[in-house]
C-alpha cells in the first residue's frame, strides 16, 4: 500500500454519500417537508430533488428559510423531467413504493449512485413515476398500518442507506489490505488502524497475522 493508492482509495470512498439523494414527489406538508429536510441533512445529503407542478414546494416557507443553507432544493416541473435528469447524471432511482417488484429496503445496494423516490402522504407513488423507477422498496409493516409516514420512511431509508463512519473505515481497510482482513476475519481479530498515510499504524500486528500457525512442538522423551 503506497500513499498514493490509499489517497485514491478514500477519495473514491469519499464520494460515495454525495451520491445519494432524494427526489419528493408532490410533497407538501410543513411537518413533512420540514422532516426530510432534516433527515438528509443528518445523513450528509446535500440536494433535494422535488417535482411540484403547481410550484408549492418552491414557495414554501421551509424551503424559502433557513432548510437552504444546509440543503440544496431543485424544483422540477414534472416527474419525467426529474428522472430524465438524474439518469443522465447515473443515478438510479428508487421508489419506496409497494408492488409485486418490491424488495426490502435493507436488501438494496446503496453504495451505488441512489436517488430515493417519495410520494405524497395520501395516495403515494404515482403510477407514472413508479413505471419511471429502476427499483421498488418497501419497509416490511408488523403491525395493522399499512405504511409509514412519509417522513418518517424517509428517514428510516436514509440511515439504512448512509455510509456510516464504522462502515467507512472497514471498506477503507479492506480495499487497502484485502489479505490482513482476511486474516483478520478469520482470527476473529479487530482490523489495525491506519495512519494519516493508509500504513499500519502497528505493522507488527501485520506480519504476526502472515506468519503460518505452528503447532507447539511436543517434547521428546528418550
Amino acid at each position: 500500500m503506497t500513499p498514493a493508492r490509499f489517497a485514491r482509495l478514500r477519495a473514491v470512498l469519499d464520494r460515495r454519500q454525495p451520491d445519494l439523494t432524494v427526489l419528493a414527489e408532490d410533497v407538501h406538508k410543513s411537518h413533512n417537508i420540514s422532516a426530510v429536510l432534516r433527515s438528509c441533512d443528518a445523513v450528509g445529503v446535500t440536494e433535494l430533488h422535488a417535482v411540484s407542478p403547481g410550484g408549492q414546494f418552491a414557495r414554501h416557507r421551509m424551503i424559502s428559510g433557513g432548510s437552504r443553507k444546509w440543503v440544496r432544493t431543485r424544483s422540477h416541473p414534472d416527474i419525467e423531467t426529474a428522472t430524465t435528469h438524474l439518469k443522465r447524471q447515473y443515478i438510479q432511482i428508487v421508489a419506496a413504493h409497494f408492488s409485486g417488484q418490491s424488495i426490502d429496503y435493507r436488501d438494496w445496494d446503496y453504495t451505488q449512485p441512489t436517488a430515493i423516490l417519495l410520494g405524497a402522504e395520501l395516495t403515494g407513488v404515482s403510477p407514472a413515476a413508479a413505471a419511471l423507477a429502476d427499483r421498488h422498496i418497501k419497509i416490511p409493516m408488523r403491525g395493522l398500518v399499512a405504511s409509514l409516514n412519509v417522513s418518517v420512511a424517509a428517514a428510516v431509508i436514509l440511515y439504512e442507506a448512509a455510509l456510516d463512519a464504522v462502515t467507512y473505515e472497514e471498506l477503507l481497510f479492506e480495499w487497502s489490505y484485502p489479505t490482513v482482513a482476511r486474516l483478520c476475519q478469520e482470527k476473529g481479530l479487530p482490523y489495525p488502524a491506519l495512519d494519516g498515510q493508509g500504513f499500519i499504524a502497528r505493522p507488527e500486528l501485520s506480519s504476526a497475522l502472515r506468519a503460518p500457525h505452528r503447532r507447539p512442538r511436543k517434547d521428546r522423551h528418550t
